[in-house]
């Protein structure tokens, strides 16, 4: 019998395996839960009722629960990257052998549902109370997957430290060129997972520390060792700043289409030459087209590409506005297409926050660009648009002549919030 009521093929059992062991052991919410099955074949799963839904390995939906119910299998390396295993899934094939061919030990523990016995060949329940990431066995020098993996376990438990063997390891990876044969895909899935996490930071930082930084990033590599002005960015370094924008994004609890942005804001600064530094005129183009070719590499989301190249463009101007009159402003709601695409435009303004908030001894400065743009974009976006153009139309007005009729009136509804504000005139 399993959860749900529907019963395994005869003669099989079912062990409820990998992170909703992992987690219930530490005291963290279990959201959903994986099962290997042992003693059973795809024949026997299909017979039962069970969904096939695994391309590469046999993996099956429950009926009713629609848990995941993975038969045992073992794995043969044959060939470069993610896709080079064979896969061996058979009714001889053991929890143990199962269990070996796992990343992490903390990921290799099994828990029996009927007596609630732990199954930890591995020493996984160590690890978990050492707070220690650990490889299984040598085998996982062959999957490159499992270096984004563990990198992104890193910034998930932020406390645990990676075994000196295991990153051992992840440098062999390296060397070994499996990490040039990731597909996009598997990248985008780890990194976009990584940089949700509770210090993205981390996640970048395993990632240098074994040198894939340089191979799947090199644009965010360069940061490292570009020095800023210190009256701007007291942690002076930009790749340290960068971090700092990372986990000041989680604080915030921004989305990915933010995190993105702020990984990708400063890109061209790794491109400044150095007899120019610490100064970095022009950044904001070349980290826009640096974003985008990122963007391109890793087929990253449509959404998060559009945010990151905008916001690379057009932070600076956002953390100056300030100083912006009601013309001026008009002009970057233009740019950043924010009659069409407010929320895009608030994200912007999220990221931006996280950006200022990301240097050191400013983790919680005030931000209050954030709150003026949005308030004046309201209230230019509170014309009505479609009586003037249709007024000017009526005076004789054609094209651009329209255009200019609406955007005086969106600058009059600016210059008017601004004094409501108590801002009274401002440069534009």
């Amino acid at each position: 019998m399993t959860a749900g009521g529907a019963r395994l093929p005869p003669g099989a059992r079912a062990y409820i395996v990998g992170g909703a062991v992992r987690d219930r052991l530490l005291g963290l919410p279990v959201a959903d839960r994986d099962w290997v099955v042992v003693g059973s074949t795809p024949e026997a799963m299909l017979a039962a009722g069970f969904t096939p839904v695994g391309q590469d390995f046999p993996v099956f939906l429950h009926p009713q629960s629609r848990d995941e119910y993975a038969l045992a299998r073992t794995e043969r390396k044959h060939g470069h990257g993610y896709h080079g295993f064979t896969f061996h899934a058979a009714d001889d094939v053991t929890l143990e052998d199962d269990l070996a061919r796992r990343d992490l030990t903390i990921n290799a523990i099994a828990e029996d549902p009927a007596t609630g016995a732990l199954i930890d060949p591995h020493g996984g329940q160590a690890d978990l109370a050492a707070r220690v990431l650990r490889h299984v066995s040598p085998a996982f020098v062959e999957d490159p997957v499992r270096l984004l993996r563990l990198a992104r376990f890193a910034a998930r438990f932020a406390d645990f430290d990676i075994a000196a063997e295991t990153m051992a390891l992840l440098r062999a990876l390296v060397r070994n060129g499996e990490v040039d044969a990731l597909v996009p895909e598997r990248v985008w899935q780890e990194l976009s997972r990584g940089l949700m996490a509770a210090r993205p930071s981390r996640m970048l930082q395993v990632l240098r520390d074994c040198g894939a930084l340089a191979v799947l990033l090199p644009e965010v590599e360069r940061l490292w060792g570009v020095p800023q002005p210190a009256e701007h960015h007291p942690e002076v370094d930009t790749g340290a700043h960068l971090l700092l924008v990372l986990d000041a994004a989680a604080r915030l609890h921004a989305p990915l289409a933010v995190r993105f942005a702020c990984l990708c804001h400063d890109l061209g600064k790794g491109t400044t030459p150095a007899a120019q530094w610490p100064r970095h005129i022009g950044h904001e183009g070349r980290s826009e087209r640096l974003a985008r070719a990122v963007a391109e590499r890793w087929r990253v989301p449509n959404d998060c590409r559009a945010l990151a190249e905008l916001t690379a463009r057009e932070h600076g101007n956002v953390h100056r506005s300030g100083t912006l009159g009601a013309a001026a402003l008009v002009r970057l709601f233009d740019r950043c297409d924010a009659w069409r695409r407010p929320e895009r435009f608030a994200d912007l303004l999220l990221a931006c926050e996280c950006e200022a908030r990301g240097r050191l001894g400013r983790e919680d400065a005030p931000y209050p660009q954030r709150a003026r743009l949005l308030a004046t974009l309201d209230a230019a976006r509170a014309v009505a648009s479609a009586e003037i153009s249709a007024a000017a139309a009526a005076r004789g007005a054609r094209g651009p002549a329209i255009g200019a009729a609406i955007a005086a009136a969106r600058v009059a509804a600016v210059q008017a919030a601004l004094w409501m504000r108590g801002e009274g005139d401002a440069d534009s």
